[in-house]
């Protein structure tokens, strides 16, 4: 993994340097003072990815990037306003989430569809996201729960989600048989989609983990009820693995169910 800093947002305040030296104790990371140097250079100088410390939010850059991951409700927010519209949404249907039910996504990311399963299964649910890149993970796990909204819904959603730094396959390994009701996939896809506002950011830093017979082997023993698998609709690991592909004409990724 390519080595990560932290510096202060441009023009920092008192809030801006606290965070700075709060992210850097909590992940063991150095603080570089900014001292009016670019992102970029600093970047460049220290041969490194740049976590900034800004006022209201973290911000992580990859080596060389202009465009920084952060986090971000993303389309999870108009998403819940369609279903307490009562309209239909593609991911639920696919995971046959009922309240009260348990959730594992084994690739979090910056955890849109995870706050959506949080409202599918309500407070007596329980909704587990897993991501192997601990800088992300942590960003994403401190946006959960500081992010501020109005929407009451969407507030409790994200701060009943569970994030575990960790790699799928081994977490997998260590869980009884059927602990959880779905296991949902979403490995890093083979063609960019342009649907998510970070998805472009989240693949510069994030890390990238081909499916493998082992993964789904494991998520079919640790799910109760169904594995979820969220793939580029030009992909072949539904009919590789077996998954049951839910076509959706108008998308660019389809989601397939592997059944029990």
């Amino acid at each position: 993994m390519r080595r990560v800093i932290v510096t202060t947002a441009g023009r920092p305040d008192e809030e801006s340097f606290q965070l700075a030296k709060l992210v850097s104790e909590e992940l063991n990371l150095q603080v570089v003072p900014r001292k009016k140097r670019s992102v970029a250079k600093l970047s460049e100088i220290y041969d490194a990815n740049v976590i900034v410390a800004g006022k209201n939010r973290l911000e992580y850059y990859g080596k060389g990037s202009s465009t920084p991951f952060f986090f971000h409700p993303d389309t999870a927010a108009f998403r819940l306003k369609r279903l307490q519209r009562g309209e239909t949404e593609p991911f639920l249907e696919a995971c046959a989430l009922q309240n009260g039910d348990s959730f594992l996504d084994c690739t979090l990311g910056v955890g849109s569809d995870s706050i959506v399963a949080s409202y599918a299964v309500g407070e007596k649910g329980r909704v587990a996201g897993l991501e192997v890149d601990p800088v992300i993970a942590y960003i994403v796990r401190r946006g959960l729960k500081e992010y501020e909204t109005a929407d009451s819904d969407l507030k409790q959603a994200m701060e009943r989600i569970q994030v575990i730094h960790g790699e799928a396959v081994g977490f997998l390994k260590r869980q009884p048989d059927e602990s959880f009701d779905v296991v949902y996939l979403d490995p890093m896809f083979e063609q960019l989609i342009e649907e998510s506002i970070n998805f472009e950011s989240l693949r510069e830093v994030g890390s990238h983990h081909p499916l493998t017979e082992e993964w789904v082997r494991e998520a079919y023993r640790v799910a109760k009820k169904r594995v979820v698998l969220k793939a580029h609709f030009r992909s072949t690991h539904f009919e590789d693995f077996g998954f049951e592909r839910k076509v959706r004409l108008t998308s660019k990724f389809h989601f397939g169910v592997l059944g029990k």
